[in-house]
C-alpha cells in the first residue's frame, strides 16, 4: 500500500489509497450504465448479432483509456465511448457511409488529437473557437441524445405531415409505460443523489421487463470477452472514396472540445486549477483521451472521451489516478464477461437514460452570454440545428459559419479569431457538397 500511495502521490494530494479505492467504485457505478447503452447504440448500425463484439470494446477501451489516465496523468478521470458521439456514429455517419468507414474515421480523427496534443497546435484551435459555441455544440448533443431517448420510449414517432409527433400508438404500450416509470425512477435518484442512478434505473427496468415477458430471460449470466465482430474492421478505402472529411472533422472537434471543457470542470472541481486557470499536465490528459479513441476504433467502438461522471468519484475524494486505475480495473472485470445480460436489454429500457444524459450535457447551455445576440444567435442555432439535422456535423458547421457573418457584418471582426474565419470556410465548402455544387 505504501508504494502504491507513494506512486500515486496520494498523501500530496490529501487524500488516502481506501478513499481514492472508494472513488474509483463510486466513478465506475456512476457510468457503467455506458457498457449497456453504447452496445444498444452501436447496434443500431452494426447490427445485433455485434452486441457482444462491441460489449468487449467499449470495456476494453474503458478500462485501457482510464487506467492509462490513472498511470500517465495521475489524474481521477475516467474515460469511455462518448454520449453523442456514438449516436452520431450510429445514426449520421454509419447509415451514409457504413460503419467500418465510421471506424476508420474515428481513428484518424484521434491519430489527429494525438499530433495536436503533442504540439501547440492543440492550444491554438482550442483558443479560436467562442466559448458560447463550445457550449452550446454540448446542449445541442445533449438535445440529440433526448430526441434518440424519446424515439426509443415511443413518445415521439414519425409524421408524413409534421415530420415528427406525439406517438399516440406507444402510450398505452408497456413497453412505454415502463420507460416512463425508469424516467420518474432515475429522476429521484438523482434529485436524492443516489450514486450509480441510471445504472439502477437499467437493472430495475431490465428485471420489469422480464417479469411481464417483455425481455427475455437470459440462459447464462456471463461469458468470454469476444472482438470477433469488431476488431480492426476499419474501412479506410471506404473513408477516402466517400470524401469524408466533413465526418472526420466533425468527430475531432466535438470529441476535442468535449473533452477540453469536461477537464476543465473536473479540475476545478478537484481543485487543480491554477491561479491564471491553467490545468497541469493538460497534454497528458489529452494525449491518453486520444490514445484511447484510436485504441477503441481499432477495437470496434465510437470515439473515448474523458466522461464529467468522474465528478462523482471527486466528490468522494479521489484526487489521483489510483481513483481511475480503480475504475479501469472494474470495467474490464464487470464489462468484459457481462454479454449474455447486455443482449437481451431493449431500447425502453435504455431510454430514460439517454433522455437524462440530455438533461445533464444541457446544463452548459446557460453559460451562453444572451445579453450580447452576436454571441447567443450563432449558439442557438447550433442547439437546434443539431437535433433537428440528426447531425452534429451540421449543426457545428451552422454555428461556425453564422458566427463569423453576424460578428462581421456587425462591425466586431476584431472578436474573432484568425483561424475562425478558415473554419467557417471550411463549412461552407463542406455544405456546398452535400449540396451537390462540386
Amino acid at each position: 500500500m505504501e508504494a502504491i500511495s507513494r506512486f500515486f502521490k496520494v498523501e500530496e494530494h490529501g487524500s488516502t489509497v481506501k478513499r481514492e479505492i472508494i472513488a474509483g467504485i463510486t466513478t465506475f457505478m456512476t457510468m457503467a450504465y455506458i457498457l449497456i447503452v453504447n452496445p444498444g447504440m452501436l447496434a443500431a448500425a452494426m447490427g445485433k448479432e455485434a452486441i457482444p463484439s462491441i460489449l468487449t470494446a467499449t470495456a476494453l477501451s474503458a478500462g485501457f483509456a482510464t487506467i492509462l489516465m490513472g498511470l500517465l496523468a495521475n489524474k481521477p478521470f475516467a474515460l469511455a465511448a462518448g454520449m453523442g458521439l456514438n449516436a452520431y456514429f450510429a445514426f449520421t455517419v454509419a447509415p451514409q457511409y457504413g460503419w467500418q468507414v465510421a471506424l476508420a474515421a474515428v481513428f484518424v480523427e484521434g491519430l489527429i488529437f494525438i499530433v495536436l496534443s503533442l504540439t501547440s497546435i492543440r492550444s491554438a484551435v482550442a483558443h479560436s473557437i467562442p466559448n458560447s459555441l463550445k457550449h452550446a455544440i454540448g446542449a445541442g448533443i445533449g438535445i440529440f441524445l433526448t430526441f434518440i431517448g424519446l424515439q426509443h420510449m415511443g413518445f415521439v414517432a414519425p409524421d408524413q405531415a409534421t415530420i415528427v409527433s406525439l406517438g399516440k400508438e406507444a402510450l398505452t404500450k408497456p413497453e412505454f409505460l415502463i420507460a416512463v416509470f425508469g424516467l420518474i425512477l432515475a429522476s429521484v435518484l438523482i434529485n436524492l443523489r443516489v450514486p450509480g442512478a441510471l445504472l439502477i434505473t437499467i437493472i430495475v427496468n431490465t428485471i420489469i421487463g422480464m417479469v411481464f415477458g417483455l425481455i427475455d430471460i437470459p440462459t447464462k449470466l456471463f461469458s468470454m470477452p469476444t472482438l470477433s465482430h469488431t476488431f480492426l474492421k476499419l474501412d479506410f478505402n471506404g473513408l477516402m472514396n466517400a470524401g469524408a472529411l466533413g465526418v472526420i472533422f466533425s468527430f475531432f472537434m466535438v470529441d476535442f472540445f468535449d473533452t477540453l471543457g469536461t477537464v476543465t470542470g473536473l479540475s476545478a472541481k478537484a481543485g487543480y486549477l491554477t491561479e491564471d486557470g491553467k490545468i497541469p499536465d493538460i497534454d497528458k490528459v489529452l494525449l491518453t483521451d486520444a490514445i484511447g479513441t484510436t485504441v477503441g476504433a481499432l477495437l470496434g467502438t465510437s470515439t473515448v472521451t474523458t466522461y464529467i461522471e468522474s465528478a462523482s468519484g471527486i466528490e468522494e475524494g479521489g484526487r489521483t489516478g489510483l481513483t481511475a486505475v480503480t475504475t479501469g480495473i472494474l470495467f474490464l472485470l464487470v464489462g468484459l464477461f457481462i454479454s449474455p445480460i447486455v443482449v437481451v436489454i431493449k431500447d425502453f429500457v435504455t431510454a430514460p437514460v439517454l433522455i437524462l444524459v440530455g438533461y445533464f450535457m444541457m446544463s452548459t447551455f446557460f453559460e451562453v452570454d444572451f445579453s450580447d445576440p452576436s454571441e447567443a444567435i450563432p449558439a442557438f442555432l447550433v442547439l437546434v440545428t443539431i437535433p433537428l439535422t440528426y447531425s452534429i456535423a451540421d449543426g457545428i458547421g451552422v454555428g461556425f459559419i453564422t458566427y463569423t457573418l453576424i460578428k462581421l457584418l456587425s462591425g466586431k471582426g476584431k472578436d474573432i479569431h484568425p483561424l475562425m474565419y478558415i473554419l467557417a470556410i471550411i463549412f461552407v465548402l463542406y455544405f456546398m457538397y452535400l449540396g451537390g455544387a462540386f
